[in-house]
């Protein structure tokens, strides 16, 4: 069902919140697609530790189509640059279609690469730059990027030198070529949040670690492993992958890697809470409904703001 004051729903929310069970129900009432915006989603091998709840999908037993999952293999890294282009694409096929896309996910920047019609390019490598940046530290690092006048923080942007020094090379590139223009699509999207109170988001998070523990979330990791990723580079891929590589090569007991790995977790829903406040402090209208609420009544609440009625 298209709409002529939105031509896109987003459903956000932080870790555990259940938006992709109300996104693909939305999708499944509205006749149409999800399209994901989780930058771990897209790669294939790693289900558990990402979060993919596949069988969300499936609604009255019918399959909603999902994109931007399992697009590219683990060892690559993808970037919100690809996202947006690869976003686009889906957006303009699903369209052709005569149905509505329903962006979902928790990923700040990549939400707000669509939303805000962020102007994204390829930028190249500057070996000279990241010959002056190799011997700073990665707080001298962070430092220099807060220094850039558009920088918009992403979460991973500081985890590790490498993130750092490429997210410097980006804003330095956008500094020196201001001409450029990407030729964004007009997108107006009803932007509904998902959330659950500081208490419930706790448990809801720590069961959910338990119930992909038990379902086998090391051994996805181990299979990375023998795969021939090195620890470096799952440790790219966030939290789950840091930790989990760090039990499975020694460097933590089970319990260590539990209880570190369930604060981390807990630490980064909150800033994905401190993001969406700050999308709204700057102009972005979210509708935010209770965790709680039954899903028909979530769905209801979203089609009635959808329509206008």
């Amino acid at each position: 069902m298209l709409n002529e004051k939105y031509n896109l729903i987003t459903i956000l929310g932080p870790t555990a919140s259940g938006k992709t069970s109300v996104a693909a129900k939305v999708a499944s009432v509205l006749g149409g697609e999800v399209i994901s915006a989780d930058s771990r989603q897209v790669y294939r091998g790693m289900d558990l530790g990402t979060g993919k709840d596949y069988s969300d999908y499936l609604v009255d037993g019918k399959q909603v189509a999902y994109h931007l999952i399992d697009i590219v293999d683990a060892g690559y890294e993808y970037n919100v640059y690809e996202y947006q282009k690869d976003f686009l694409k889906v957006f303009a096929e699903i369209n052709e279609r005569g149905n509505l896309p329903v962006m979902c996910g928790g990923s700040g920047l990549y939400l707000e690469a669509i939303l805000k019609n962020y102007k994204l390019i390829q930028v190249p490598v500057n070996e000279k730059l990241r010959e002056e940046l190799d011997d700073k530290l990665l707080w001298e690092l962070e430092l220099i990027l807060k220094g850039y006048k558009n920088y918009l923080h992403n979460q991973t942007d500081t985890e590790s030198s490498k993130r750092a020094i490429r997210a410097i090379e980006i804003e330095e590139y956008y500094l020196t070529h201001p001409e450029i223009d990407t030729g964004m699509p007009d997108i107006r999207s009803l932007v509904v949040g998902v959330k659950f109170d500081r208490l419930s988001r706790r448990k809801r998070i720590t069961s959910r670690l338990k119930q992909r523990l038990k379902e086998g979330m090391l051994d996805e990791v181990q299979r990375l492993l023998d795969s021939g990723l090195t620890p470096e580079q799952l440790t790219y891929y966030g939290l789950e992958y840091k930790f989990m590589t760090q039990h499975l090569t020694g460097q933590l007991t089970y319990q260590q890697m539990f209880d570190g790995l369930n604060v981390a977790i807990h630490q980064f829903a909150k800033r994905q809470m401190t993001w969406f406040r700050r999308m709204e402090n700057q102009g972005t209208e979210i509708h935010w409904l209770d965790g709680y609420m039954p899903l028909e009544e979530k769905v209801a609440k979203i089609v009635e703001w959808y329509s206008g009625k």
